[in-house]
């Protein structure tokens, strides 16, 4: 075993894990790396018959090792850090974080030693979980070492599959049993294009498959065979029945097919004057809302009473900064993910999904979930407006009084816009068992997923 140690606490803890494992018998090697080393933690590891070494001589080491304990930085990590490059085939265990990762963040160095298991003391850092950090963290297990009772409140959350229900059951009205159709909820979808007619159609059979218990359809004449011939469930608004049922609060009591509890807006959407006039009609509707795609360029920052999510990938996110006055790049974005979402949520008075193999939700008073991706293939074309049409009937079977707090309805909404992205990382993992999978495949899945986490 080897173990690369820097100079400050980091490398004392991996040390002392060293030193245990020496009084065991095994073999270990500590490669100093800092100009110091923590003396404590050094004098226990060569009292236990550790060896030391110096950089010069890692080369030689790595050809003969089966472990390596990452122990450079921990939380100390600056920009700029240069690593020394590790044999893919080495197995690597790294000490509360992976050097090269910040924790608050998890932007990383382009040395950073990638992890196969990371130890994190405490308390789970942010920067395992977001950002590029998640993606060379490996599997991750927080050990309590008394701080428990010190600790700040935590910024974030990682949401998991388990969580789904208690996500969407905080309140009794989820699945009531003996709902009619009407009452499961009935979904508003203004969709499609002559150009992207497809992006419709799978938001349409996302939301029915996920039991959805009506579908109004909002799309172009060119659109609208594909519509009834791919999702015939689905029911189609004119014009004139659009403005009436515009007209009408979603908080109201009505019920039926005159009342629409909410929209799902954006897949293949096309930005065109009608289109921004309907846009106009729904943002000025009291109906909680989901945008997407074409929708989210049309959209304006500033104060909405309606209740929104936002579902933007990081492309987007930059655009939807900018018309708000707050310029960043790609790289910004990558690296400080969880803060541009909250930037974008304040902006747009909203709850933003920013897009990824960590998906962020976040509120505007800063109330994150992250749920993780369990499978790299969900990014793909037409993978978003499937989120779309589920996250379209969660809104849609939830109900929100009408004197809810404005920071628990955000909050709401972003268990909501968890447990949708929760849901469809789970049908991507059960459509990659079948292989490299389409969006076609993601909605077959679809169903099953839902199944499984309760919905």
């Amino acid at each position: 075993m080897v173990g690369l140690i820097g100079s400050g606490n980091n490398g004392g803890d991996g040390l002392y894990a060293m030193a245990a494992l020496a009084k065991r018998g095994v073999r270990c090697t500590a490669v100093l790396l800092g100009e110091r080393t923590h003396p404590e933690a050094l004098e226990d590891f060569n009292r236990a018959g550790g060896r030391s070494a110096y950089a010069m001589q890692l080369p030689g080491l790595l050809e003969d090792c089966d472990l390596l304990i990452d122990a450079v930085y921990g939380t100390g990590v600056r920009p700029g850090a240069v690593l020394p490059e590790i044999p893919q085939n080495i197995p690597v265990l790294a000490c509360d974080l992976p050097s090269g990762v910040d924790a608050d963040t998890g932007a990383v160095v382009p040395t950073v030693i990638a992890a196969d298991r990371t130890v994190s003391f405490g308390a789970l850092k942010t920067g395992l979980v977001v950002g590029s950090g998640h993606l060379v963290s490996g599997h991750i297990k927080v050990i309590d070492i008394g701080l428990r009772e010190t600790l700040p409140a935590p910024e974030a959350w990682v949401a998991q599959g388990e969580d789904v229900e208690l996500l969407l059951n905080r309140t009794s009205d989820w699945h009531v049993p003996g709902q009619h159709k009407y009452q499961r909820g009935v979904l508003g979808l203004f969709a499609g294009s002559p150009r992207y007619p497809g992006a419709a159609v799978l938001a349409a059979r996302a939301a029915v498959s996920t039991g959805l218990g009506l579908l109004r359809t909002v799309v172009p004449d060119s659109v609208a065979p594909a519509m009834s011939g791919a999702v015939p469930e689905s029911v189609p608004l004119s014009s004139q029945e659009l403005t009436a049922l515009l007209a009408h609060s979603r908080r109201n009591d009505r019920e039926g097919a005159k009342r629409i509890g909410a929209w799902a807006v954006g897949p293949g959407l096309e930005d065109t004057p009608d289109n921004r006039e309907t846009l106009a009609q729904i943002l000025a509707s009291e109906s909680p809302c989901v945008y997407d795609a074409g929708a989210l360029v049309m959209l304006e920052p500033g104060a909405n009473p309606q209740p929104r999510i936002l579902t933007p990938h990081a492309g987007e996110l930059r655009s939807l900064l900018a018309k708000a006055g707050v310029r960043v790049d790609a790289a910004d974005i990558a690296d400080d993910p969880v803060r541009w979402a909250r930037w974008a949520a304040v902006a747009y008075d909203c709850v933003i999904l920013l897009k990824g193999s960590a998906t962020i939700c976040t509120a505007p008073d800063g109330y994150t979930l992250i749920v993780h991706s369990s499978t790299p293939d969900l990014a793909t074309a037409g993978s978003g407006d499937v989120l779309t049409g589920l996250l379209g009937t969660l809104l849609a079977a939830t109900s929100f009084p009408a004197k809810e707090s404005e920071t628990n309805l955000m909050h709401r909404l972003t268990d909501i816009a968890a447990a949708g992205a929760l849901i469809h990382a789970h049908a991507g993992a059960l459509a990659a068992l079948e292989g490299t999978l389409s969006a076609v495949d993601l909605l077959r899945a679809l169903p099953r997923a839902a199944r499984d986490l309760g919905l």
